[in-house]
């Protein structure tokens, strides 16, 4: 999955699309009610992440459940969260290149962190 299908899923899927906070190519990715991030997409040095090779990786950081980041950072096209709270955050290596498990995984990831950034409802007491 590559920057342009993320945006066009979570505009499809959130009915949100990217804010540009800073002003140039990363994005942040907000709840429409509450402007809470669910994903930022972030351009940095493939060696500040440990890639291979000189240029640019493209990362999509979202929010996950620390018991999945353990595992999931033993995986290709995992990091640990590249400017984020590390405990609570991943790093997702986006490419132009499609692989469909991949891209579920990565979509499932997606609902994960947009449904734990939610705004939480107050409990009602009887």
């Amino acid at each position: 999955m590559d920057r342009t299908e993320l945006f066009s899923l979570v505009e499809r899927k959130y009915h949100t699309v990217p804010d540009y906070p800073w002003k140039d190519t990363n994005a942040v990715l907000r709840h429409s009610d509450t402007k809470k991030w669910y994903g930022v997409v972030l351009r940095v040095e493939r060696a500040k992440i440990g890639l291979p090779g000189e240029g640019i990786a493209e990362l999509l950081n979202i929010k996950c459940d620390p018991v999945l980041i353990g595992s999931l950072i033993t995986q290709d096209g995992f990091f640990p969260a590249y400017h984020m709270n590390k405990e609570n955050w991943i790093s997702v290596l986006l490419s132009g290149e499609s692989e469909e498990a991949f891209d579920r995984q990565m979509e499932n990831l997606l609902d994960l962190s947009y449904s734990l950034t939610e705004n939480k409802k107050k409990k009602t007491r009887f």
